[in-house]
């Protein structure tokens, strides 16, 4: 399943995330810092879900009060929300 994620409060404006079951299969997040963007991207690739929010739910980026990975948690919770 492909799920789309409107991001908010940082330069990303997009994250797209296909999962299976509870299984995180590809993330491509659309604008920010590319490199970190892509790693992180990379990095949770295989992880179920709950796991990637745990580690990523709350990390800022400079005065923000969010970052890239934190959006990605938020956008992983969202989709629970929705789909379960």
């Amino acid at each position: 399943m492909e799920y789309r994620y409107k991001t908010n409060g940082v330069c990303s404006q997009e994250i797209i995330i296909e999962m299976e079951k509870d299984i995180i299969k590809k993330v491509t997040i659309m604008g920010g810092c590319a490199g970190n963007t892509k790693g992180v991207s990379k990095l949770v690739e295989g992880m179920k879900i709950d796991d990637v929010i745990n580690k990523l739910k709350g990390i800022p980026c400079g005065s923000k009060g969010t970052s890239c990975p934190d959006q990605l948690a938020k956008a992983l919770e969202q989709y629970k929300e929705t789909y379960n």
